[in-house]
C-alpha cells in the first residue's frame, strides 16, 4: 500500500475497531461471537488493520496519575515558514510531546505537551525556543482534561 493510500474499511472492520475502543483488551472470540462470525475472521482483520496502520496496540495512561502534572499546549510561529518541516522533524523527537500538528491560521506548529512539573515546562519552552527558525511561542495550561479520547466512530455513519 502506498503511504497515501486510505485502507479501505468495511462495515465489519469498523464493528471491530469499535469494540477494540469500548476495551482494547477484548478477546477475538468475543468479538466474534459478537458480531457472528468466526475468530479466525476477527484474527485476519485484525492483522490487516495492524500492518496497513489503521490501528496500533498501546496502553493509555492517566498522564496525572503517572506523575505528569504540567500539560499544556504551545502555539509556534515559525519565521520563515520555509523551516515548518524541520522544525516539525527537531520537536517530533521531544519525548515530552504528545500531539504535533501543522496548522493553518495565526501560528504555524501546534504542540500538546506532558511534563512532570511547570519547571520542566520550563525547560522545554526555552530548548523550544533555541531551534532555529523559532520565532515566537505561545502556552496554554490545561488545568483540568474533561475528556481526553479517540475518535468516536459512530460518527462516520
Amino acid at each position: 500500500m502506498e503511504k497515501n493510500d486510505t485502507p479501505k474499511l468495511d462495515d465489519l472492520d469498523f464493528a471491530i475497531l469499535s469494540y477494540l475502543q469500548q476495551d482494547g483488551r477484548m478477546s477475538f472470540t468475543v468479538i466474534a461471537e459478537k458480531l457472528k462470525v468466526s475468530i479466525g475472521t476477527i484474527r485476519t482483520r485484525f492483522n490487516k488493520l495492524i500492518e496497513d496502520g489503521t490501528i496500533n496496540i498501546v496502553g493509555r495512561v492517566n498522564p496525572e496519575n503517572v506523575g505528569f502534572h504540567a500539560y499544556a499546549h504551545i502555539a509556534v510561529f515559525v519565521r520563515p515558514a520555509s523551516l515548518n518541516e524541520k522544525i516539525a522533524q527537531k520537536i517530533l523527537k521531544m519525548p515530552e510531546v504528545s500531539f504535533l500538528a501543522m496548522t493553518s491560521g495565526d501560528y504555524d506548529l501546534e504542540v500538546d505537551v506532558m511534563c512532570r512539573d511547570n519547571d520542566h515546562l520550563v525547560r522545554f519552552i526555552d530548548d523550544l525556543a533555541k531551534i532555529e527558525g523559532v520565532h515566537q511561542t505561545k502556552t496554554t495550561m490545561y488545568f483540568k482534561v474533561y475528556k481526553y479520547a479517540q475518535p468516536d466512530l459512530g460518527l462516520l455513519k
